[in-house]
């Protein structure tokens, strides 16, 4: 479905941007592979490093819907990734990040729409499901703004992907706690109690293949993921590095969560199972209020939210099987050579 077809990534600088251009720039998929993002160096860096004639690269930013649109020109496959995700940065500066989550969010949607994309996932987080900060508010309208939009996009099909945290991206936990020990200083942790869902980049992205191929118009794709403690999650790192650096307990941040949710109760009553992820159909019914009086939903007391305490959980020796196979930990633990940087 993609070939000679044209990409765009908007905050294709990031993580999840290098991974998609690792599993697709050197293959004869897509043509064409458009970086959209606001951060010239960042795009200056790539641009020297891979050298490839089939990306582009755009700057601008999604608050600015004229930017956006002139990217979008000519596109057919959208991956909208640009976000403020940084959870204690979206606390202080909560408008912040309703203008780039929310109202970036809907413009990157209107500039698809007119310029007949043929699919767009928008890309989502654990922290839309039953939010308790503003990174997660943000996001969780912008699943509804998504949602809203593509009941009325007939010539672009809007979908979206949830998933957690994302081992080894930048600016999340490990690659901190890699730096810590290398440093000698004492690994920080919030809430050694903590759970957190474990997913790699390349997981992420098949996620997002997944919602391309298999997705109808406000669908919502969830990765079902394992899980584990921040604590055993430090102590798995401590041992991969033969370290005996101390583990220091700092308390829990601005909007901080015990753990996380990747689908709702609620969500649960409609989702199907299709193996390695949940499918939550957009909820398609329309303003007249009266039949919701008439028919309710089932008995929700049968059902349980899908979260990081009820998963698989991984105890110290899976969470070093899992470390071992993210690119960081081969290339600055274990020396691999040749091994796919993506940005620390």
């Amino acid at each position: 479905m993609f070939k000679n077809k044209v990409l765009l990534i908007t905050g294709g600088t990031g993580s999840f941007g290098n991974a998609v251009l690792n599993r697709f720039l050197n293959t004869d998929h897509f043509k064409e592979i458009r970086i959209f993002s606001r951060d010239e160096k960042k795009q200056d860096d790539m641009r020297i490093q891979l050298k490839n004639d089939k990306l582009k690269f755009y700057i601008g930013d999604v608050r600015d819907y004229n930017s956006i649109e002139r990217a979008m020109r000519g596109v057919d496959y959208v991956f909208h990734a640009a976000a403020l995700k940084q959870v204690p940065s979206c606390e202080f500066f909560p408008i912040e990040a309703t203008k780039t989550n929310v109202f970036g969010t809907q413009n990157t949607i209107d500039a698809a729409i007119a310029n007949n994309v043929k699919k767009m996932i928008c890309l989502s987080t654990d922290k839309a499901a039953y939010p308790i900060n503003a990174m997660g508010i943000s996001k969780a309208l912008m699943e509804k703004v998504a949602i809203a939009a593509s009941r009325n996009a007939s010539n672009t099909t809007v979908c979206l992907t949830r998933y957690g945290n994302v081992m080894a991206s930048r600016g999340s936990v490990i690659p901190l706690f890699l730096k810590q020990i290398q440093s000698g200083k004492p690994l920080t942790i919030t809430d050694p109690k903590m759970t957190r869902f474990l997913m790699s980049l390349e997981e992420a992205v098949e996620l997002v293949l997944f919602a391309f191929e298999n997705g109808n118009p406000g669908d919502l794709f969830v990765n079902k993921a394992p899980a584990g403690t921040i604590g055993d999650l430090a102590q798995a790192l401590k041992e991969l590095c033969n370290a005996n650096n101390e583990i220091k307990i700092i308390g829990t941040r601005h909007g901080e969560k015990l753990y996380e949710t990747l689908c709702t109760r609620e969500e649960m009553l409609k989702a199907e199972d299709m193996g390695d992820f949940y499918r939550i159909p957009a909820d398609n019914r329309d303003l007249n209020y009266k039949q919701y009086f008439v028919e309710g939903d089932i008995d929700m007391a049968s059902v349980q939210d899908y979260h990081s305490h009820n998963t698989q959980q991984q105890d110290v020796e899976g969470m070093k099987r899992l470390l071992s196979t993210l690119p960081l930990i081969r290339r600055k633990v274990f020396g691999e050579k040749d091994i796919v940087q993506y940005p620390d």
